[in-house]
């Protein structure tokens, strides 16, 4: 079941199908570079598709986050095939950039997932150019990991957040 998250301002909601043209439009533009992007509206159904698919096949997934019951992004856990761990990302829409939801709702994220699967360990999977993700990725005490494999060659660098002691192990 795809759960729904709070934090002090967010709200980490499933999708919902009229989110699509929201998240196209953003897949779209050029603040997508990062993320394989721009994308046309057919891929980015598909990646539309897979974030929500992600938890039925794997039990965690991307949630839409909603700021004062606007729209502003996405956060979550994925793991295509290509990718050699699960990796949480996020994404902010236009107009809700500098408010620091990033940090917060990949907190969320994060917390979430350590309290309810039994992951030792997430990346983080951030271009080298992509300085705004770093900081975030920092900023949640993710700390860069140059041992890990990269789902790309070159350019990209593997941020690695670990389980809290404190939050233990799932049994």
């Amino acid at each position: 079941m795809t759960p729904t998250l709070y934090s002090t301002r967010l709200t980490l909601r499933p999708y919902h199908r009229d989110d699509f043209e929201s998240y196209a439009a953003f897949m779209a533009s050029d603040r997508a570079i990062h993320m394989d992007g721009p994308l046309d509206r057919d891929k980015a159904w598909c990646w539309f598709a897979n974030d929500a698919a992600s938890w039925a096949l794997y039990g965690f997934g991307t949630l839409a986050i909603e700021m004062d019951g606007q729209l502003a992004g996405g956060a979550g856990l994925v793991h295509p095939p290509h990718f050699p761990e699960p990796e949480c990302g996020w994404f902010i829409y236009d107009g809700f950039k500098g408010l620091g939801l990033a940090a917060e709702a990949g907190r969320a994220i994060i917390d979430h997932t350590f309290a309810t699967t039994d992951l030792a360990s997430i990346v983080s999977y951030i271009g080298e150019q992509n300085i705004a993700s770093i900081r975030v990725a920092e900023k949640l005490g993710a700390v860069l990991d140059p041992d890990a494999k990269a789902p790309e060659e070159t350019g990209t660098l593997v941020y690695r957040h670990t389980r809290n002691p404190a939050q233990g192990h799932v049994q």
